[in-house]
């Protein structure tokens, strides 16, 4: 078997017999066993080393078991020790634990209990990383969770945002593509009362239609062609935290009831499954689709819409919140470019207060990402990048003609998307940060020349 990069057994002990016993009998496990004579070897292996589990002898030469404890533990502090002694005591025991040891055997012990004790560290200390490592995600996560603008455009935003956080209800997050609502759910998230529960966002548009009931729900070992083993689903994933469904409006109809059920009752059943399941899970749904025209459409259930909207949050576009773009672009700014000092200059911000902004702040985030990559120094000049779509230089109103309607913008900046990628749908959608299957939709909303069907 191969043996995992790090893994390690350090035995403890000055019993010869003992330690080929041991060595033989975790000869081919997926870890490497290492074996001292001596509490100063010990210590000094661990010095430069990591053991996971540590099989610490009682009666050393050097050292009592009980006296090398902590000195281990501040070498490794994420080792298990597994205390073990020929003269077994209560007292003894209780020392061991209470000195950091994380199980007590008695020699002479049968091999199969020393190998579930072994099984039993490694798997806790397996268990610890994971949790450690979900802890770091979780903070790091938070750090985009930020709402910019609470003190400025966003001010009711963020009052809903605490609102919800507060409780468990389901949230229906609206807005146009990149005004931020997955920030606006991740802050509902890591502001509510278990920052370090699980957060899972999926985008149901991007999920191809034939793999979202399993992607969600899960299945059952051959509940369909392909289906080799069992499967966890992103409800199952996201037990006792929150699942974000971005793109709402893409789910299927015939997968709505299956959802509004699990939001009704609790319970999940994986497909071609028998049996149901209790999941906890705080649902927040997202989308830039108008879905009380697809519940009048019937391409809704009427019945969900209302179950999803518990709370209902509104991101306003950037357009309508330019005050906040004094706040926005050094954010953003330092976030392209954390140990650089990027300067706006003179004029910059009156500029792009001027800019319609069809793609919100993902679109504000990128024209600052290119303006960075073509500066010379520290000074960058977005607005350079903007286009004809600049209105007139701060203080004089811009031509008449040359307002286009909120519409007119859209289709222009899809069509020239689409020219770029050469009608390629996938790049194309990918580009504009929307799902293919949304771009799809508005090119036959506004009646676009199809292109291929890539």
């Amino acid at each position: 078997m191969k043996k995992q990069a790090g893994k390690s057994l350090l035995l403890i002990d000055d019993d010869k017999n003992f330690c080929q016993t041991v060595l033989a009998f975790f000869r081919d496990r997926e870890f490497a066993t290492v074996t001292v004579k001596s509490g100063r070897e010990g210590l000094d292996w661990c010095s430069s080393n990591r053991a996971e589990v540590i099989l610490l002898d009682q009666q050393l030469p050097d050292a009592e078991g009980l006296q090398l404890c902590a000195p281990l533990l501040a070498r490794c502090a994420q080792a298990k020790i597994i205390f073990i002694t020929a003269y077994p005591s209560l007292d003894h025991a209780v020392q061991a634990l209470r000195r950091g040891a994380h199980d007590y055997l008695s020699k002479p012990m049968e091999l199969m209990e020393l190998q579930l004790a072994v099984d039993r560290a490694f798997r806790t200390a397996q268990l610890e990383r994971v949790e450690q490592l979900q802890k770091l995600h979780s903070r790091r996560e938070s750090r985009h969770s930020v709402i910019i603008g609470e003190d400025g455009g966003l001010r009711e935003i963020a009052r809903l945002v605490e609102l919800a956080a507060a409780n468990r209800a389901p949230v229906l997050i609206t807005g146009e593509t990149g005004t931020g609502k997955n920030v606006a759910a991740r802050a509902i998230h890591y502001r509510g009362a278990d920052p370090s529960a699980p957060f899972v966002d999926v985008n149901c548009g991007a999920l191809p239609e034939n793999l979202i009931e399993s992607e969600l729900f899960g299945h059952e070992r051959g509940a369909f062609t392909g289906a080799h083993a069992a499967h966890k689903g992103l409800f199952e994933t996201a037990d006792g935290g929150t699942l974000f469904l971005d793109e709402i409006g893409e789910i299927p109809l015939h997968l709505q009831a299956k959802l509004l059920g699990i939001l009704d009752s609790g319970t999940l059943r994986r497909l071609g499954g028998e049996t149901s399941g209790r999941v906890d899970v705080r649902v927040i749904a997202a989308t830039n689709m108008d879905l009380e025209k697809a519940v009048a459409q019937k391409t809704f259930r009427e019945d969900l819409y209302y179950r999803l909207s518990v709370l209902r949050l509104h991101m306003p576009p950037l357009r309508e919140r330019t005050v906040d773009l004094d706040e926005l672009c050094p954010y953003l700014m330092k976030e392209i470019a954390p140990d650089q000092e990027l300067i706006l200059p003179p004029g910059e911000f009156e500029a792009l207060r001027a800019y319609p902004w069809p793609g919100n702040v993902r679109e504000l985030k990128n024209i600052l990402e290119r303006a960075a990559i073509l500066r010379s120094g520290q000074t960058i000049h977005p607005s350079r990048l903007l286009g004809r779509r600049t209105a007139a230089t701060a203080g004089a109103a811009p031509a008449e003609e040359a307002v286009q309607t909120l519409n007119d913008v859209e289709i222009s900046h899809i069509v020239r998307a689409l020219a770029v990628f050469g009608h390629n749908h996938t790049r194309t959608a990918e580009a504009l940060g929307i799902a293919r299957s949304t771009l799809l939709r508005k090119i036959d909303q506004h009646r676009l020349k199809a292109g291929d069907s890539k």
